[in-house]
């Protein structure tokens, strides 16, 4: 079976549980091959657990959750040093972080130093504990959830930090024929949530190797440039938007465009990366680089309406 073919038997299994969320599910999928992690932003109920939950059953990987709250403790992410009287030692525990996969729900609501906890380990792919430094299992994705509706008691994550997730997500509601799925499959007193694994974490990691064989041409990898560029100097673009931004994309935008592209063209069943592939996913990856200033605000300009002037204006060759 092809690197597509199974990809996509871990779609058609998710879709058995979940119903009209296929980019969530192909963003995580996205991740997964890319060593990266997801800023999910949607109202409640639109089943961001259940979907990774679903998605770690069908690649027979760990799963953990943990609800951020005002007065959570780093360690209660990390976990911590526990005395035993026995022999009069300190024994690591190790918390819920050391897991496939996890869902931060509600990062927001944590104080900056959980939140700090939380993005180191997903920068060093390690926790410490006391002397030791601990090894998180491979792979390791975090999905991150943020709230839109609700500020009072939050803590909103520095944009600096932000940087650090490879994709952010937007989730709006679900059609009207979508729901009516999810209302006949759900509003069950015992709902059947059963889901059979289709792949291995082995052939995962498998399938991170062979990604790196997917060919990107060096004018694909200028147009990546040009376009976190014009996010810098939008000026030397013709685009009449340098008064909405304070800030552009940092170099982070150019190495996850490229990971990303060849990643969208394995899943695609391709061996090579194409600029269709960098706008399929540029978006996703840019949305939460761009820091637009108070007057976007005020006009209700969005970094995805900047975007779609960016990715409208950049070519995609300068010959």
């Amino acid at each position: 079976m092809t690197h597509a073919a199974s990809l996509q038997a871990v779609r058609d299994a998710v879709s058995q549980i979940v119903v009209g969320q296929q980019t969530l599910i192909d963003r995580l999928l996205l991740a997964l091959l890319c060593n990266g992690h997801v800023l999910l932003e949607g109202v409640p109920g639109v089943a961001k657990t259940l979907t990774i939950n679903s998605l770690a059953k069908a690649i027979h990987a760990d799963f953990s959750r943990i609800q951020f709250t005002p007065d959570l403790l780093p360690g209660d992410l990390t976990g911590t040093l526990v005395y035993d009287p026995r022999d009069h030692s300190f024994n690591p525990e190790k918390g819920p972080i050391f897991a496939n996969l996890l869902l931060a729900d509600e990062i927001n609501r944590a104080p900056a130093k959980v939140q700090s906890a939380l993005l180191e380990a997903m920068q060093e792919k390690q926790v410490t504990l006391g002397k030791q430094s601990h090894n998180l299992p491979k792979p390791f994705l975090v999905l991150a959830t943020q709230n839109p509706v609700e500020q009072e008691g939050t803590y909103m994550l520095p944009e600096a930090q932000v940087d650090r997730f490879m994709f952010k997500l937007k989730v709006g509601y679900p059609t009207m024929d979508d729901e009516l799925i999810v209302m006949q499959r759900m509003a069950k007193a015992t709902p059947n949530l059963e889901i059979q694994p289709v792949l291995t974490l082995d052939t995962l990691m498998q399938m991170r190797t062979d990604m790196e064989n997917v060919f990107i041409d060096e004018k694909v990898e200028r147009y990546i440039l040009r376009l976190v560029d014009a996010t810098r100097h939008p000026e030397q673009y013709h685009l009449d938007i340098a008064r909405f931004l304070r800030f552009g994309a940092s170099p982070r935008a150019s190495i996850y465009l490229s990971l990303a592209s060849r990643g969208h063209a394995l899943m695609q069943g391709r061996d090579y990366a194409t600029p269709q592939d960098v706008k399929d996913v540029a978006h996703d990856i840019l949305r939460h680089r761009l820091a637009i200033t108070y007057r976007a605000e005020a006009e209700a300009i969005t970094s995805d309406d900047l975007l779609d002037q960016i990715l409208k204006q950049v070519p995609v060759t300068t010959e």
